[in-house]
């Protein structure tokens, strides 16, 4: 069976993500765009995970034998530059063969619409629903060399533009006057080749780690945290670099290490580039956050006179906000963030790159800044715990939650409760928690931001000992 979450369908390989089951997904795209597009085109790009280059092969000859023409990115690919790709090519669809920062045994598919934008779940419910209806016989396919001998199949390799447009979007005079020393942890995915040539252009130094093909990701998950940037954390103190960055199995996540070793979480990254391109570039608009990611970015944006809005988890609703209102950056506590102007999805190059132009322009080192917005706006301390539970134990939570509505008995006062996505609680105090299932692993993720981290934990406490999770 085939089953899109929040980023996708995602499955382990072997069990659910097989040939038969991709090929069908290849077919029900294939439909839609054969009923409903006058452009009956489509880019796929791949990642460096096991399979990843057969599947998107296996892809390519579906929409070949269904009479649609295939741009196949024939290296490696950051999945925002496979968005990019999208929208510069102006299609009406385009897939990347990726699991993002899920475990090795993961791999799957991520769908892109008309701009170089996540799938709506209205968009992922029909290609599930008829790729699980589609028999292996209905599929139709020809072989990949035909492909690429009839002119169906077109390898293309947009890795210059796509540096280009990130290179024309900086200020490159204020980066090569500060020569920064950069050490980058691609985390042995598909940032390396894109972030450093960014880098070295603008003349940074820089070095890098981890950079080989490794389908097992060296043994860790390939998502930026404390704990699997230990290394990058490490060399940044020990060889005095003024920034380490890390990025996630596909690049659209960033985990940063400053010039003391310390991991800047993505919350405090994003909410940076807010207020810097605010206050030392003179921006103007909002800012869009999910409900799980910290109200830092509403202070910033109250200070300045601007509004923060609230969508629920899956960068979809991010950047279709972010069009609605004109806002200046959208994102998520995971790490996933873009800014105005540029793609409609996640872009850990991008922000990478917007982040080494911060550093240069104010003049200020990472650890400095976040000393700034600290005495500016306050503590906002946030914790995340994550629990697995049994399938047969979903429907408990989901009744606890859901249908009885029942909460812990907290020590702060509640200011009102919300069900937009999982169960958030807001305090009178400005912290809050929530409590919510994966759309792509079999987790409840709970989320609590105080002022101060023992209230935090606190409250995360409150709410693991209440629905009866693994213990911390």
């Amino acid at each position: 069976m085939v089953h899109f979450g929040t980023g996708g369908w995602r499955a382990i390989i072997g069990d659910e993500f097989i040939k038969s089951n991709i090929v069908k997904v290849g077919q029900a795209i294939s439909n839609i765009i054969k009923d409903e597009c006058i452009n009956k085109s489509i880019v796929i790009g791949f990642d460096r995970r096991f399979i990843s280059d057969i599947s998107a092969k296996w892809l390519a000859e579906v929409f070949a034998g269904n009479g649609i023409k295939v741009y196949f990115i024939d290296k490696i690919a950051p999945t925002p530059m496979v968005m990019y790709s999208v929208k510069t090519l102006d299609l009406d669809y385009g897939v990347a063969v990726t699991a993002s920062h899920n475990p090795a045994e993961y791999n799957g598919i991520k769908i892109f619409t008309k701009g170089g934008r996540d799938a709506t779940v209205e968009v992922t419910n029909v290609i599930e629903e008829t790729a699980n209806k589609i028999e292996d016989y209905r599929v139709r396919a020809i072989a990949f060399e035909k492909g690429l001998e009839t002119g169906m199949i077109q390898k293309i390799n947009p890795l210059n533009e796509y540096v280009d447009t990130i290179l024309n979007k900086l200020d490159l005079k204020a980066i090569r006057n500060k020569n920064l020393k950069i050490l980058l942890d691609p985390m042995f995915g598909v940032s390396k080749t894109a972030l450093q040539l960014i880098l070295v252009t603008a003349r940074c130094e820089v070095d890098v780690i981890h950079d080989r093909h490794d389908t097992m990701f060296g043994g860790r998950l390939p998502s930026p945290s404390a704990v699997t940037l230990k290394r990058l954390r490490e060399m940044v103190v020990d060889k005095k670099y003024d920034l380490g960055i890390g990025t996630d199995g596909d690049a659209d996540r960033l985990g940063i290490i400053d010039e003391n070793g310390n991991f800047i979480h993505p919350n405090k990254i994003m909410s940076l580039l807010y207020y810097y391109l605010l206050k030392y570039k003179g921006w103007k608009g909002p800012v869009v956050r999910n409900v799980a990611t910290t109200h830092l970015l509403d202070e910033i944006a109250k200070k300045y006179g601007e509004d923060c809005y609230e969508v629920p988890v899956g960068f979809k609703h991010v950047s279709s906000k972010m069009e609605e209102t004109d806002a200046v950056i959208g994102g998520e506590s995971s790490g996933g963030l873009t800014i105005r102007g540029h793609i409609k999805g996640k872009d850990g190059v991008f922000a990478a790159g917007l982040l080494v132009e911060m550093i240069s322009v104010t003049g200020k080192r990472l650890a400095r800044m976040l000393d700034e917005l600290d005495n500016e706006f306050g503590k906002f301390e946030m914790v995340e715990f994550d629990c697995k539970f049994a399938n047969e134990d979903k429907e408990k939570l989901v009744d606890i939650l859901y249908r009885q509505k029942k909460l812990p008995e907290f020590n702060y006062e509640i200011e009102k409760v919300s069900y937009l996505d999982g169960v958030k609680v807001y305090f009178k105090n400005g912290g809050w928690i929530i409590a919510r299932f994966s759309g792509t692993e079999p987790l409840i993720r709970i989320f609590g931001e105080m002022d101060d981290e023992g209230k935090a934990n606190e409250i995360v406490d409150d709410m693991v000992e209440f629905l009866g999770v693994n213990d911390r």
